[in-house]
């Protein structure tokens, strides 16, 4: 074991007594720390504080919310997948993650309806655009919502302030307006949490996390077995969740025009309008 000799007095002295003297004065070996927050927007408590009340406006009327968003993409082969799971041996995946070397992508995006605690997850096998989210919201309205909401004529929506939903996109709302309220006659309200402050979509700890429990420590080999983890997942609260596979090839890029801007029939939110915002339907 090598020594370190004090500047001082000349004695040598070993890792050990360095470590053993370090812990009687309080150190220890310690991980860094995120707990420094970020710069986070002055209106961030305030449009906490809306959404509280648009939940609880919809949970009186019973009126359809949900919370969306795409998880974490996965690479689907022998790859790494993180947590622990029940084995006689440990399972052997790949030693590097390249992405040459996975049968493909898998692209989960998830709608979370907070009154019914359902989810509805489709996973893509192309690009987070906004119309695979918008296309993905028209399935889960075909499958679930317009079932279990026969009379609503509005919609709320709780996402995200970046993504494939972010409150910049043109397409996002462009897409909303034109394949889905348009399309459906209904109205859709859109809240974003703000920046930083994902973690606080009910999507995220409702949905999300409870499907990284169910598939962790196990390579992701195929769509199909993702999509039976997903379907499988549950919780003791009466979580339920469906999956399907949508093979669309999504284009990125598009751009959309000012004119095609003007045509959205676009409300801005009387509270902090760049966070929220409906979309009314155009008559038939």
């Amino acid at each position: 074991m090598a020594a370190y000799c004090t500047d001082d007095l000349g004695l040598p002295v070993s890792p050990r007594t360095v470590a053993r003297l370090l812990r009687a004065l309080g150190f220890s070996p310690r991980l860094n720390c995120k707990c420094i927050p970020s710069s986070s927007p002055a209106e961030r408590n305030a449009q906490f504080e809306f959404i509280a009340r648009l939940r609880n406006a919809c949970e009186a009327k019973h009126s359809p919310i949900i919370s969306i968003d795409t998880k974490k993409k996965e690479l689907i082969g022998r790859f790494r997948n993180d947590g622990v799971s029940w084995q006689q041996q440990p399972v052997p995946v790949n030693d590097h993650d390249f992405r040459s070397h996975a049968a493909g992508l898998a692209v989960p995006h998830g709608i979370y309806d907070t009154l019914a605690n359902r989810g509805f997850v489709r996973v893509g096998v192309s690009s987070d655009t906004a119309f695979f989210a918008v296309d993905n919201l028209n399935a889960w309205w075909r499958q679930d919502g317009q079932q279990r909401y026969p009379e609503a004529s509005s919609l709320v929506i709780l996402a995200d302030c970046g993504g494939s939903n972010s409150y910049r996109s043109r397409a996002w709302k462009y897409a909303l307006q034109h394949h889905f309220c348009n399309a459906h006659q209904i109205a859709v309200t859109v809240a974003h949490y703000p920046a930083g402050c994902s973690k606080y979509n009910p999507i995220e700890h409702r949905l999300f996390s409870q499907i990284s429990r169910n598939w962790s420590g196990c390579p992701l080999e195929s769509f199909e077995l993702i999509l039976n983890y997903i379907a499988s997942t549950s919780t003791s609260t009466g979580l339920a969740v469906t999956s399907e596979l949508n093979r669309k090839q999504y284009e990125t890029g598009i751009h959309i025009t000012d004119e095609q801007m003007a045509a959205i029939n676009i409300t801005p939110g009387e509270h902090i309008p760049k966070w929220n915002y409906t979309l009314s339907p155009f008559s038939n």
